[in-house]
């Protein structure tokens, strides 16, 4: 399987907000996306699912323009996580989740699957309480389970740490892991740089809209890069073997 966005823009009324870019994943894959406030992450992850139209360019999901998919086709093949996390409608738990089922026709296997997604995120005992009474991290892992029980081959995730208690954020990457090690591809917008060092295989640098850098984390994540995209000093070390990445200031 090959993901790919080849020379993609995106106009956002008179504003390019994504100039030319070349995104490739393949399949066992975790890419993490980062970059400052206002790089393009958001839209760059909208523009792989088919949610933007493109001004120039394509995204390829095995041959076939993802934009050219009908919605069910595409919702069988790629998953979101939207940033937004807003529910207007005081449903249970197990029902929003259930709607992750949608894009497939009914059969037996949507009970497992549903079931299965509420396990991942650790809901099984909020799986009947309504959404507009649960906390802001326990709505995202609602949503995270609804993309989840869409059994897609690729997931795309926007922001989906914000909100979430440290535990919930370890519980989330391991279980990417173990998606990508079943051979799912998963993309990821992080604010958290060393989230895409310890759990990523490869990062997009995004600033202004175009790749500043892409390839292995490590190669991406580094001071000089760090210095280019956020303006900061920042050291890369390992804690027991746990990248961690220290911002020491801001550059004047």
């Amino acid at each position: 399987m090959r993901f790919a966005a080849q020379g993609m823009s995106v106009r956002l009324g008179q504003r390019l907000v994504l100039d030319g870019l070349d995104v490739a994943a393949e399949a066992g894959e975790i890419i993490a996306v980062i970059g400052p406030n206002g790089a393009g992450k958001s839209t760059l992850l909208k523009s792989l699912a088919g949610l933007v139209p493109l001004e120039n360019g394509r995204v390829v999901l095995d041959g076939e323009e993802v934009a050219r998919m009908d919605a069910c086709a595409r919702g069988r093949r790629i998953a979101f996580i939207p940033q937004d996390r807003t529910v207007y409608w005081p449903l249970a738990v197990r029902r929003v989740v259930a709607m992750g089922r949608l894009p497939h026709d009914p059969s037996a296997r949507d009970a497992a699957a549903i079931t299965r997604a509420l396990a991942a995120m650790d809901l099984q005992g909020l799986a009947d309480r309504p959404v507009n009474a649960l906390s802001g991290g326990e709505l995202a892992r609602v949503l995270q389970a609804r993309a989840l029980a869409q059994e897609a081959d690729i997931l795309i995730a926007d922001e989906p740490t914000a909100g979430l208690d440290m535990g919930h954020v370890l519980h989330l990457f391991a279980h990417l892991q173990k998606l990508a090690a079943d051979g799912r591809t998963v993309v990821v917008a992080v604010h958290d740089v060393a989230l895409a060092l310890r759990y990523c295989h490869k990062t997009v640098l995004l600033k202004d809209g175009k790749v500043l850098a892409s390839g292995a984390s490590a190669q991406v994540v580094n001071r000089e890069r760090l210095a280019s995209a956020f303006g900061v000093v920042a050291e890369v070390r390992q804690l027991d073997d746990v990248p961690i990445v220290l911002a020491k200031h801001a550059l004047t």
